[in-house]
């Protein structure tokens, strides 16, 4: 791998993302670049790539769905400035690099990259630029057994001659394994120069971006070759089983990161994390377990088989039974979801966004709580629903019981004081408040506030008619 020849200041990085192809193989109206890989559509990894590279700027080239896929990446955050131009036809690989043309600086490394390619890592992306030694041609190769459709890289020696296209090779350089993935490094004023200089004289009848190698040999610019045996990191999507097959890779890679950190996972094969999993000490995830936005799971959380958390943060020692479904916010926002330290939620308990559950909370069986705080140790064992409700410590809320915080055009509140016990089968009408220590009678219907250690019961008076005949037919 070539050095900076000159030992001078690391020139600035610019990315370039080719995103303008339709992608028919996927038979899908979504442009092919917003098809999504673990929670994140494929455009959205490379451009996260480029931000990991320092990238002073990102240019995205699109084309096919243009508006669709350049809106989804203006709301995406980022520290890099980020543009796009318009391929309009796609008349190649060179073509579209050629629309960057206005919009690069001569100053820096261009890294071409493909927007349906999201797993190439950032240190492989870094050994490719410093391999490029802000001077140098550096292409991205890898060896394929069958290196059908890839342009191979023709060699003389060790040094690169030239990319020939799987349409116009030669016999003699379809035989070579060494194949060019698509990706290069490439100082921003000999690729504008290189650009002017493409031609359609091929097979395909487009301007290949391959095409500047040759065009690199003959300025006596050097050509050099990266290297990798990762297949995974330059293989593309053109269809849902490549998306399918990727998306795989990707969970068993991120599997065994996590199991090498200490988690204990009951089957590598059967995780599916669509954003970030921070995990502490002695962490237990069991069977078909999905987790997006961000999840931190502290030390010994363990996650019973078939839940989907969303946006959570679930503090030390807390158990998520079965089929519990936690769906919290953007982190740190209101909706963000917290679950306390020692809590026992599930199975089939459903937390929405803004819960908020002290230490040793109970949510039990088919209990859903939305936009409520529950503190240390109050229970909700089953069949119950607390929506906009603060609840205090030591609470017991009775099975089929429901807080009815909306009265068709507004959301209240109910406020239920520490110690109180909520019978069985009782409607609180909010806006209310439960006075501390106080007691719902079971199948009550309260509408008023009630004073702390008071036995409220609000029912219909039990009536028996005795030797009572069912009408009959």
């Amino acid at each position: 791998m070539a050095g900076n020849s000159n030992n001078g200041p690391t020139p600035p990085v610019d990315v370039v993302i080719m995103a303008a192809g339709k992608g028919t193989r996927m038979k899908s109206k979504l442009p092919k670049v917003l098809h999504r890989l673990a929670g994140r559509t494929l455009v959205q990894h490379v451009v996260d790539t480029a931000a990991a590279l320092s990238a002073r700027q990102v240019t995205v080239i699109t084309g096919h769905g243009a508006e669709e896929v350049e809106q989804a990446l203006a709301a995406s955050s980022s520290t890099f400035e980020l543009g796009f131009v318009r391929q309009e036809p796609q008349l190649g690989t060179g073509h579209a690099v050629q629309q960057t043309v206005p919009v690069l600086r001569d100053d820096g490394i261009v890294v071409v990259l493909s927007g349906d390619v999201p797993l190439t890592q950032a240190d492989t992306l870094q050994h490719l630029i410093t391999a490029s030694a802000g001077s140098q041609l550096a292409l991205l190769t890898i060896d394929f057994a069958d290196p059908t459709g890839y342009g191979r890289i023709v060699r003389s020696g060790d040094a690169v001659q030239a990319i020939a296209e799987q349409k116009d090779a030669t016999p003699g350089q379809l035989a070579i394994t060494e194949v060019y993935s698509g990706i290069m490094a490439v100082p921003a004023l000999q690729l504008k120069r290189w650009l002017a200089r493409l031609d359609n004289h091929n097979a395909q009848g487009e301007f290949y971006l391959t095409q500047i190698v040759k065009f690199a040999v003959a300025d006596g610019v050097p050509v050099v070759a990266h290297k990798i045996t990762d297949a995974v990191q330059v293989a593309g999507v053109n269809s849902p089983v490549q998306l399918a097959g990727l998306e795989r890779a990707y969970q068993q890679r991120l599997a065994l990161h996590l199991m090498e950190q200490g988690v204990r996972l009951a089957d590598p094969a059967r995780l599916d994390v669509r954003g970030k999993l921070n995990c502490a000490q002695d962490v237990s995830i069991d069977v078909n377990c999905i987790f997006e936005g961000e999840v931190s799971l502290g030390e010994g959380v363990r996650v019973g088989a078939n839940c989907v958390i969303r946006n959570a943060s679930i503090a030390a020692g807390a158990v998520i039974h079965p089929f519990t479904h936690i769906e919290g916010g953007p982190p740190g926002s209101k909706d963000a979801v917290e679950v306390g330290a020692g809590a026992l939620i599930g199975p089939f308990a459903r937390l929405r966004p803004g819960v908020r559950l002290g230490a040793e909370v109970h949510i039990g069986n088919f209990v859903e709580v939305k936009n409520s705080t529950l503190a240390k140790g109050a229970k909700a064992n089953h069949l119950a629903y607390l929506g906009d409700a603060t609840v205090g410590e030591r609470v017991n809320y009775g099975a089929g019981s429901i807080t009815a915080n909306y009265d068709g055009a507004f959301k209240h509140r109910t406020v239920i004081e520490a110690d109180v016990h909520i019978g069985s089968n009782c409607v609180l009408i909010a806006p209310l408040t439960i006075g501390a220590g106080g007691t719902v009678g079971g199948g009550s219907t309260l509408t008023k506030d009630t004073p702390p250690l008071a036995l409220t019961v609000a029912r219909g008076r039990q009536l028996s008619i005795p030797n009572w005949k069912r009408p009959r037919k």
